[in-house]
């Protein structure tokens, strides 16, 4: 059921700013509707569950690690739905391919970690909301950070866990919010 407050949320909001930078990608764009290759295909969809491209520039001088992550605020839940989280990756990284977030982790930067996404799974899962809904938001978010590693971070941390540390060492963060919905 559609609420009136549901898109007017920024949960990025609520927490310390920090300077914006710039996240470009060939698949994804702001307030544009996910294609299929970025949706799921966990409940019988079409969907191929493919991180999108990404490429950032002009992030804050003294970066030392990216992490990169993409949420659902708009999920019918009291915590939203992390989709994909990707921590250590090195500084040298300003881009990641499409399908870096295949389960296998072959196409991310050597180093780089992902914590297991609120399915279960260690990679990208694509967007999959329940018919009717109104479209929901996909944040695409790469966190420009000052320590090369979050080693405080274990391989079984929630994305929430890994938010803590996000916020202590995040420089910058740059953004994209494309949508998708499946009408009734």
């Amino acid at each position: 059921m559609e609420t009136s407050m549901h898109h007017s949320v920024d949960p990025y909001d609520a927490l310390p700013p920090v300077p914006a930078f710039t996240l470009r990608s060939d698949d994804i764009a702001d307030g544009r509707t996910l294609g299929v290759a970025q949706r799921s295909a966990i409940f019988g969809r079409p969907g191929e569950d493919r991180s999108p491209h990404l490429r950032w520039s002009g992030y804050p001088v003294g970066a030392m690690s990216f992490a990169v992550t993409c949420y659902d605020p708009d999920a019918v839940t009291v915590s939203g739905f992390w989709h994909w989280v990707v921590h250590d990756i090195p500084a040298s990284v300003n881009e990641l391919p499409a399908g870096a977030g295949n389960i296998d982790g072959k196409a991310l930067p050597a180093g780089a970690k992902t914590l297991t996404n609120d399915a279960g799974q260690r990679g990208f899962l694509g967007a999959a909301p329940s018919p009717g809904e109104a479209p929901h938001r996909y944040m695409f978010v790469v966190h420009a950070l000052d320590v090369p590693t979050l080693d405080d971070v274990p391989t079984t941390a929630s994305p929430a866990w890994l938010g803590f540390r996000l916020v202590a060492h995040g420089l910058g963060r740059a953004r994209l919010t494309p949508v998708f919905g499946i009408p009734a």
